[in-house]
């Protein structure tokens, strides 16, 4: 059967229109350059340039060492990893209810693409004073619990790569001390958690232990979010043997 004949929204937004456009001619085509995309959508060179570099700043595309544009993790994601990031919350949504139930805390699952952070499932706790679920929203990585213990898998190599000064050009403010974030990371492999206290936001803390697949490698991370006033380091122990251990969430 035919697919019927698809109108433009009667408000198009000519902007949005052309990142949807340019990202996806990175995912189907492959490599190509501020002009080539400025010719193909029929825009200024300029135009182009700041819709590429807004598409980089979101992770749909990378730029090379050549200034060639492909996709970012985001489209990869999308391509190779949909159904897995589906079961990964299938299957976690069960422990992060328990976690609530035990913990009268939030909890969260999150995996991480590229630089960033992706909550992908929360549960709230009930409590008048509480940590809201973060379901859909995205932070740096370095500022989450999760998000440090996904970035202390890869090798230094792949460090340098994902926060590469280049990445940084129009926001140098945003790119991490990798001295610290190294020692950061070096804590969180040897101990197998991460702790946030007032990283991504003040007043917040959250622990988090990775979530590991049948091969072992990291996929996500599960954390437990709290007001800093419920914190104290004497608890620590307690709230990481309490997160389920990687093997009860694996996805295959």
């Amino acid at each position: 059967m035919d697919k019927p004949l698809k109108n433009p929204p009667p408000y198009a937004i000519a902007s949005v229109d052309h990142a949807l456009r340019a990202a996806t001619m990175l995912q189907m085509e492959g490599g190509l350059t501020v002009s080539q995309v400025a010719e193909r959508l029929g825009v200024a060179r300029s135009t182009a340039h700041r819709l590429l570099a807004m598409l980089v700043y979101r992770d749909v595309a990378v730029q090379d060492e050549r200034h060639v544009y492909r996709a970012g993790p985001v489209l990869e994601l999308a391509v190779h990893s949909q159904s897995q990031v589906s079961r990964l919350r299938t299957v976690a949504l069960p422990h992060l209810h328990r976690l609530v139930a035990l913990l009268e805390e939030t909890a969260n699952l999150t995996i991480r693409t590229g630089d960033t952070a992706r909550f992908i499932a929360g549960v709230e706790c009930a409590r008048a004073l509480r940590v809201s679920s973060r379901k859909g929203m995205v932070f740096p990585a370095h500022g989450t619990t999760a998000g440090l213990l996904l970035l202390a898998e890869p090798a230094d190599a792949e460090l340098e790569e994902v926060y590469a000064v280049e990445r940084y050009r129009d926001r140098p403010g945003e790119r991490p001390d990798l001295a610290a974030l190294r020692a950061d990371l070096a804590r969180a492999r040897r101990g197998g958690f991460a702790v946030n206290q007032d990283r991504s936001e003040r007043g917040l803390v959250a622990v988090g232990v990775p979530v590991r697949g049948a091969d072992g490698v990291a996929l996500a991370g599960v954390s437990v979010s709290m007001p800093g006033v419920r914190y104290a380091p004497g608890r620590l122990q307690s709230l990481v043997a309490t997160l389920p251990p990687d093997h009860l969430v694996k996805t295959s």
